[in-house]
């Protein structure tokens, strides 16, 4: 009859085929009617695009920025290194354009969680969700740690902190105890529970103190620049000191200064009008970001030739060079500023995170109660600063910080991914309760019913039958039948058409992975290592080649929520968006992967043990997207 029942349910695939089933069974777009049925809290609607900025823009701009300008223009780009901050950001829109159709389409807390579940499968939204909870918790546990020492500055120095808060040596255990850090997350923490709107206002008024802190550089630096005639551009090196090349490894070093924006699209779900704020959030957040990296680095290279840089305070340095002493101490705050404010954009997305894989039966229930007077999630926000404060009180997180990369980095890659499928392959299948079995079988029976008379219509024009009818009746049911076999071979043709879309988009992700691979491991045969890169690069080639040339699926139209943003150039930016998350990827370093991995393979026991028996999903009848309509509209108040 058309309607597809779990496998678990059905229990005809065995153990390794109702394995295979979980893992690519894929949830539906939480639309009105869907949300009607759902017994969980919603989050408080209350925040707008100056909210969603703040986060954005807070989120983003870190205290990396106050020391990432040293190192980059002394060790890659010199006094280009506003092009690499330049062109990293135009890669890091590449993934925001995908983010902010995803983001548009399906508004509801999870971010690239919620959009893989939705367009790739279960198993894939696990390890991502996974993966966020390594990124966030280790990401706000080395923001804090990194508050104490320049919290201590503005006091007078490193040991100027009260001896509570100072920094101390355990020799037993032989660590090194933050309490100050550990501070930071609980308040911090409390503040997340006191409500959305409260915390983001605290949050824009903290990343107003460090933009403020920024416009000053690039106003005092210009001013010391003309007075002293740009010594850093005046260089017989010339404009490109490392060459382009330096100049693209700058950028690749430079593009983890802008992936605090996929905090925006975490809170979909609080946002009053998704479809319009949260592109325009993005947007005007990654613009600000890159607008200020940009400036600031042209200002700063002016200054100092970029060999005399500074590493760990080229910017204070810079302003003391020319003698104003005084410009540190504004410095210092605007990178304690920075720092609280990306620790509060470090602990918000993942609440979220946990009570989207709650809600969907993947994690314990208890991560998805919703405060009912704050709207908050606020066990998962408890468990969260608890588990960042241990972390930054007792242990140094530096050596781990390449670990939140890996979680942005697949979470990005997941998204461009997902804007393929939906644009090329979107689900054709839509889950229902098993409650709702009566309503879906009557609905089931009228399909059947109508396929039947089509059947029987074609029946009669081609069987002796027909041979009674006058000639015009003839006619009549000769149009009739070539009607619905052109219909019939309409139907046939689309199926072909999204089998090669599917099997096109897995090759051509394939592809990328092999040529960014062969392309940057030299310790592989010349041989082979150019086999790779040729395969691959053919593979990414003619899948973009395949892809631009067939026509995209009617359905992504009415795919969740219309009228947002539409990301352009499909399919070449999506592609171009994993090719670079990929290169990126790769290029972490195998003691990155190695820890990531451990991590990994512990959720994969979690989801073995108790997300797959857990699932909502595990025993949800699927029907054909376009039967949805009926049967929410048959099914009346029983969704209620």
């Amino acid at each position: 009859m058309g309607f597809l029942v779990d496998s678990q349910k059905e229990g005809g695939l065995g153990i390794w085929g109702n394995s295979v089933r979980s893992l690519i069974r894929r949830k539906q777009v939480d639309s009105v009617h869907a949300k009607a049925h759902n017994s969980h809290h919603q989050l408080a609607k209350e925040l707008s695009i100056p909210h969603l900025i703040a986060i954005g823009v807070g989120s983003t701009i870190g205290a990396g920025v106050y020391i990432l300008v040293g190192t980059v223009a002394r060790e890659h780009s010199g006094p280009a290194l506003a092009f690499s901050f330049l062109i990293a950001g135009i890669a890091a829109a590449l993934s925001a354009f995908c983010y902010a159709e995803l983001a548009s389409r399906c508004p509801s807390a999870g971010s690239a969680y919620h959009y893989s579940y939705i367009c790739v499968g279960e198993g894939v939204a696990w390890l991502i969700g996974w993966a966020l909870i390594l990124e966030y918790t280790i990401g706000g546990s080395a923001v804090a740690r990194g508050i104490s020492p320049n919290l201590a500055l503005l006091f007078g120095g490193q040991d100027s902190l009260p001896a509570f808060l100072a920094r101390q040596h355990i020799p037993g255990l032989d660590i090194v105890v933050d309490p100050c850090a550990a501070i930071l997350v609980f308040i911090v923490t409390g503040l997340l529970c006191v409500g959305i709107k409260e915390s983001t206002l605290v949050q824009a008024i903290v990343t107003t103190i460090n933009v403020c802190a920024m416009i000053f550089v690039i106003i005092a630096g210009s001013y010391l620049g003309f007075k002293s005639g740009w010594p850093g551009y005046g260089l017989p090196t010339g404009f490109f000191a490392f060459g382009v090349d330096g100049m693209l490894a700058g950028s690749a070093t430079v593009f983890f200064a802008y992936i605090g924006f996929d905090s925006v699209a975490s809170t979909a779900e609080e946002v009053k009008n998704p479809q319009r704020d949260l592109p325009l959030g993005i947007g005007f957040a990654l613009s600000i970001c890159c607008s200020l990296y940009m400036l600031v680095s042209v200002v700063i290279v002016g200054l100092v030739p970029y060999y005399e840089m500074n590493r760990d305070t080229p910017i204070s340095s810079a302003f003391s060079d020319h003698g104003m002493h005084w410009a540190a101490f504004v410095i210092t705050v605007g990178a304690v500023m920075a720092l609280c404010s990306t620790l509060l954009g470090s602990l918000l997305p993942q609440p979220r995170i946990l009570m989207a894989m709650a809600r969907d039966g993947l994690l314990p229930p208890f991560f998805s109660d919703v405060n009912r007077s704050t709207q908050i999630p606020i066990k998962s926000t408890v468990v969260t600063g608890i588990g960042a404060a241990a972390l930054a009180f007792c242990m140094d997180v530096d050596q781990l910080a390449g670990m939140v990369s890996v979680g942005t980095l697949l979470a990005f890659t997941m998204v461009a991914i997902s804007v393929l499928i939906l644009r090329y392959v979107p689900p054709d299948e839509v889950p229902f309760p098993s409650s709702l079995q009566d309503t879906i079988d009557s609905v089931s029976l009228q399909y059947s019913g109508s396929s039947q008379d089509i059947k029987g219509d074609k029946s009669e024009v081609h069987s002796g039958i027909s041979s009674t009818l006058p000639l015009l009746g003839k006619a009549s049911a000769a149009v009739v039948a070539v009607k619905k076999e052109a219909q019939v071979n309409c139907v046939l043709k689309e199926v072909n058409r999204r089998k090669i879309a599917g099997w096109t988009i897995a090759l051509t992700c394939i592809g990328a992975l092999l040529l960014t691979y062969s392309a940057t491991n030299l310790s592989l045969p010349w041989v082979f290592r150019f086999t790779l890169c040729g395969g691959g690069g053919a593979l990414l080639l003619s899948g973009l080649v395949v892809l631009t040339c067939i026509e995209q699926d009617d359905a992504r139209h009415s795919f969740g929520h219309s009228g947002g943003f539409t990301c352009p150039l499909v399919p070449l930016l999506p592609i171009m968006c994993v090719l670079i998350n990929l290169y990126l990827l790769i290029n972490l370093g195998t003691a990155t992967w190695t820890r990531v991995s451990i991590w990994l393979v512990i959720g994969v026991f979690v989801y073995v043990f108790y997300g797959r028996r857990h699932s909502s999903l595990l025993h949800a009848v699927y029907v054909p997207a376009a039967h949805a309509d009926e049967i929410y509209r048959s099914s009346g108040d029983s969704l209620a």
